[in-house]
């Protein structure tokens, strides 16, 4: 039986003309990977809000659904508020929980969506609304599962993932980061390596080894790969220089660590920004024919 990855794209979200945000990314994604033929592609199903309200303020989460959420928040997340933008994030949310599903399943398990590290327990920010990487740490309690590490890969730190569970001590996050980038003000993970701009494979990779590490030593039961791939030379909001083959090799480093291990994994997608917008897709699309590989 083939493994499946699980999309959103097809939920599209009303944005203004220019908006920062690619969306088209998403469709492109989907597209190459059924091309590829190597996984079963499935609608995600939306998240409850019981699931969400484990990890988010309850009068934040009514607030985003019922569209009375304070519109400085809104603004700090960067979207209109929208019912279509209510159904894109459930069933983001919803794609991550039911690629943890098969992670402890299979040992593995993808969404096309997700990883929006950015929003915090009471509200949004960095076109992230709730956090679906906390979501799913949260879930794994009610299957009697605690300790999970969270490999935090974005160029942007995954600070909203830090705050939520910085007095955790059952919860491993790292992130690795630009360090002069988004989040200017930066939360504590309980491992923090922040990159300085333009940096190349070779560095990069030296950091991904040396951290991993850590992961053994922590013993989690699950870990969640937050893929992102906006540190992509030339991506308009990355600001280092990595190659195609510097991420190939950073998914490969990670992903036969976990499986090597025997620890379910889950990956979701994160950031990227390139112009044009097909270099992001085929970046992410990397990520998931490396998993392929290992995972075969």
């Amino acid at each position: 039986m083939r493994r499946r990855l699980f999309y959103c794209d097809h939920l599209t979200i009303p944005l203004p003309p220019g908006h920062k945000f690619p969306t088209e990314k998403y469709a492109l994604l989907r597209a190459t990977l059924a091309a590829d033929g190597f996984y079963d592609l499935i609608p995600a199903p939306f998240a409850d809000a019981a699931d969400i309200e484990l990890a988010h303020d309850p009068a934040y989460v009514r607030g985003i659904l019922e569209g009375t959420v304070d519109p400085r928040i809104m603004r700090r997340i960067g979207f209109p508020w929208s019912g279509q933008l209510v159904r894109r994030t459930l069933a983001s949310v919803g794609g991550t929980l039911a690629a943890l599903g098969e992670a402890l399943s299979g040992g593995f398990g993808g969404n096309l969506a997700g990883g929006t590290h950015h929003a915090f327990r009471s509200e949004g920010a960095g076109f992230c609304v709730f956090n679906d990487l906390a979501i799913a740490i949260f879930a794994l309690r009610g299957r009697g599962l605690r300790r999970a590490a969270v490999i935090d890969l974005d160029v942007h730190q995954g600070d909203g993932t830090a705050s939520i569970f910085e007095h955790d001590p059952e919860v491993l996050t790292i992130s690795l980061h630009g360090e002069n980038n988004f989040p200017f003000r930066k939360q504590q993970s309980k491992i923090d390596i922040g990159l300085p701009d333009g940096t190349d494979d070779e560095s990069y990779l030296n950091h991904v080894s040396r951290v991993l590490p850590t992961v053994r030593e922590f013993q989690p039961e699950v870990v969640l790969y937050q893929s992102g791939v906006d540190g992509l030379a030339g991506d308009r909001l990355g600001r280092l220089n990595l190659s195609f083959n510097g991420l190939k090799e950073r998914d490969r480093l990670v992903l036969a660590f976990t499986r090597s291990l025997g620890i379910p994994t889950v990956v979701t997608l994160g950031g990227g920004y390139a112009d044009p917008i097909a270099l992001t897709a085929e970046a992410h699309a990397n990520t998931f024919r490396v998993a392929a590989e290992v995972y075969r």
